[in-house]
């Protein structure tokens, strides 16, 4: 659990710790102390289909997808009008919901999903991610007429536990989509041909946080970017100066094959 984000979530004198991002050094003390001062524990949670298979057909799957992380971040459970898919793109839903998770990142590919998640109350990253994967399974399974498991066991889930991870993570999940651009597999390897290349097509890939992040209205009623953001300031630098000084990192074990 944490505090509420907002003006007094980063004291002041914290900020001085926090190292020159573009540096990627990693300064304990620094972004851990904020984690702490926010009484919040960061997650990247990840999963994917069984056998590797592909859990996200089509734009109608992955609409459901996120259609499902507004609805099953609630202490409640899903109402009697699950099946009526709810406008994300509003900044702001009139349902009343009592989240219990924040939800800071996340990515979905073909075959599994990132998250950047944090509880909002005792229990909730365990419980979110129970409600979602059973039921995107439950849908996936009756849409396609399919039975049996659809991911391949429990979510994975890393704590960020130093500043070098906290610094990456982020950037990480939004390069994913990288995968899906000819000639740029070598981005796992830390080797960016293109910046601009790149950056265009993260802006055209609206299957992740990314765009809500540099200021595109996408799916902002699922996100939670305010702490990010008081982190990394204009994250559109942010990612620019992570694409130039990438092959110069030297945190290559935070980097996960997919």
């Amino acid at each position: 659990m944490h505090r509420p984000i907002g003006s007094q979530s980063v004291p002041p004198h914290l900020f001085k710790l926090i190292p020159h991002v573009g540096l990627r050094k990693s300064h304990m003390g620094g972004i851990l102390d904020i984690l702490r001062y926010n009484d919040m524990d960061l997650y990247h949670a990840l999963n994917r289909g069984v056998d590797k298979r592909t859990i996200f057909v089509d734009d109608a799957d992955r609409c459901r997808f996120i259609h499902d992380m507004y609805e099953f971040n609630d202490t409640a459970p899903a109402p009697d009008t699950y099946r009526t898919m709810w406008d994300l793109r509003s900044p702001t839903l009139k349902r009343f919901r009592t989240p219990i998770v924040d939800i800071h990142g996340w990515c979905l590919m073909g075959n599994h999903y990132h998250l950047l998640l944090s509880e909002t109350v005792e229990g909730g990253l365990t419980l979110f991610l129970r409600k979602l994967n059973i039921g995107y399974a439950k849908y996936f399974n009756e849409r396609y007429e399919r039975t049996g498991t659809l991911f391949q066991g429990r979510t994975k889930k890393i704590l960020i536990d130093n500043d070098a991870y906290f610094l990456h993570i982020l950037n990480y999940i939004h390069l994913n989509p990288l995968d899906f651009l000819e000639n740029a597999s070598s981005w796992r390897k830390r080797r960016i041909k293109n910046t601009t290349q790149t950056l265009n097509h993260l802006a055209q890939y609206r299957w992740s946080s990314y765009l809500d992040y540099v200021g595109t209205r996408n799916f902002p009623s699922i996100l939670t970017t305010s702490f990010f953001q008081e982190i990394f300031g204009n994250y559109k630098k942010e990612i620019a100066s992570y694409l130039k000084d990438i092959g110069k990192e030297a945190d290559a074990h935070l980097w996960l094959e997919d």
